[in-house]
């Protein structure tokens, strides 16, 4: 998996790529869009559509953008939805989709005819580390003690987490297999979201769970759970949580979030938006949505951001086939 220092060496910008956006009568970096079109393959209110309206609200604090128009379409981790974008959004030069690693999986996990190879990569932009945590109650103190508990009888460990194939679940794979266990013996238990996992942990109804740590952060805070390690390469400032890597578990793992532009779209299109990401990415409006809800931002656009989709999608296919999802 690529290391947080390489997400931020292998940065780019493409602000050289400047074209035209549809409804400019200039240059893009001298114009505003008149109508920026966002698609979120997913429900009101999750991560995706989170950014989404980050996106939105910082394009049009910076005057990037006149204005937006959201469009939701949920179900399956993005797979229901991208068919629509990539059937009846294509060639549109001012559509941008939301995506991340979660649709990487749930692409692979629900044998989608349709790939994200099909859709225009523009830019990644931002990650959050995931957190493992217990009940207050729980036995277990460290991720060891989860370890070796799962080790020793899998089916009595269960893990709370989103949809099946996702962030959540990789992780718990990559524990289980890092840790000499069988990845494929991890008693996940899929949530719908959050809200509902976090209801399974505080009713001692699972053993353990993993979400993003924004997820669980006031829990962790107010001493309702306990946070035994978090997938981030290094110790966080501000959040007294060891990572899973120095607790002898070679693991690491960041949930990103990226977008992209429908197929078929024009070469000063795909410019345009490019350079259009990298100044909202540089805009102090940007700065405070990420700062706002707890996400790192980790820049990488146009061909760069591109090959790490190819990356990536080898990378979580290995995993999911460890786990029996692919």
């Amino acid at each position: 998996m690529m290391h947080r220092r390489a997400f931020l060496r292998s940065t780019a910008y493409g602000a050289a790529a400047i074209g035209l956006l549809p409804g400019l009568s200039g240059p893009a970096a001298a114009q505003t869009v008149d109508t920026l079109k966002l698609f979120v393959p997913a429900n009101p209110g999750g991560g995706w559509d989170q950014t989404a309206r980050s996106i939105e609200l910082a394009l049009k604090q910076a005057n990037l953008i006149k204005g937006a128009q959201v469009t939701n379409v949920g179900g399956a981790g993005g797979a229901v939805g991208l068919p629509q974008f990539v059937n009846q959004w294509k060639g549109q030069g001012n559509a941008l989709m939301v995506a991340g690693m979660v649709m990487v999986g749930a692409l692979i996990a629900n044998k989608s005819p349709v790939k994200l190879s099909q859709v225009t990569p523009i830019a990644r932009l931002t990650g959050e580390f995931q957190v493992v945590v217990v009940p207050a109650a729980s036995p277990h103190k460290t991720l060891a003690d989860l370890v070796a508990a799962f080790k020793a009888d899998p089916a009595k460990v269960s893990w709370a987490g989103g949809s099946a194939g996702g962030s959540d679940h990789i992780l718990a794979g990559m524990i289980a297999k890092a840790a000499g266990g069988d990845p494929k013996k991890v008693s996940y238990v899929a949530y719908s979201g959050g809200g509902p996992a976090l209801a399974a942990l505080l009713g001692n109804q699972v053993t353990c769970g993993i979400s993003g740590f924004g997820e669980f952060g006031e829990q962790i805070k107010a001493g309702k759970l306990r946070a035994l390690a978090i997938s981030a390469d290094k110790r966080q400032a501000g959040i007294d949580i060891p990572t899973i890597r120095e607790q002898g578990i070679d693991v690491e793992l960041f949930n990103w979030r990226g977008v992209f532009a429908p197929p078929g779209v024009k070469d000063a299109d795909r410019a345009a938006m490019i350079d259009l990401m990298t100044r909202m990415n540089a805009s102090p409006a940007w700065a405070e949505q990420l700062k706002a809800r707890d996400w790192t931002g980790i820049f990488l656009a146009g061909d760069a951001y591109g090959k790490y989709i190819e990356q990536e999608n080898a990378r979580i296919e290995a995993i999911l086939k460890d786990i029996g999802l692919a």
